[in-house]
């Protein structure tokens, strides 16, 4: 009698480089756009913390009359710094009757195609890119 051969299990070399090229292809796409997806996370904290700014500043108007020589001090922001250090509050542009706050991205926030945030007195919003959808 004779013995049927046993077929060899496992996979070949380039069944095993074919996967490796999917994986990293399926990689190359993905990862993009999930560097996106954090960035646009972390901009919603840059956000909030420009709208904290906007309600101060505001409040401080309705006290005092006017927006002239506001600092963060003197809105109560005691650290200009975000939570998670993605963005930092500059100090406000004002007049008697205007304001402009910015926040700009620091580290690899640096890296999002909106820059710095900013907003005035008539809520108009700007970013310092030509990107578009930045305040959403």
């Amino acid at each position: 009698m004779r013995y049927a051969k046993h077929s060899q299990r496992g996979f070949t070399l380039i069944e095993l480089m074919i996967t490796v090229a999917i994986i990293a292809i399926l990689a190359a796409i993905a990862y993009p756009s999930y560097t996106r997806y954090v960035q646009r996370g972390y901009r919603s904290e840059g956000l909030a913390m420009l709208n904290d700014a906007v309600a101060r500043m505001e409040r401080f108007y309705a006290q005092n009359n006017t927006y002239s020589n506001t600092t963060l001090a003197l809105l109560g922001i005691t650290n200009a710094n975000s939570a998670t250090g993605k963005y930092t509050l500059q100090a406000p542009t004002t007049t008697a009757t205007t304001y402009t706050l910015t926040v700009v991205p620091q580290g690899t926030q640096a890296n999002d195609t909106c820059g710095s945030l900013s907003i005035d007195q008539a809520g108009n919003k700007t970013s310092s890119t030509t990107a578009t959808n930045c305040f959403q």
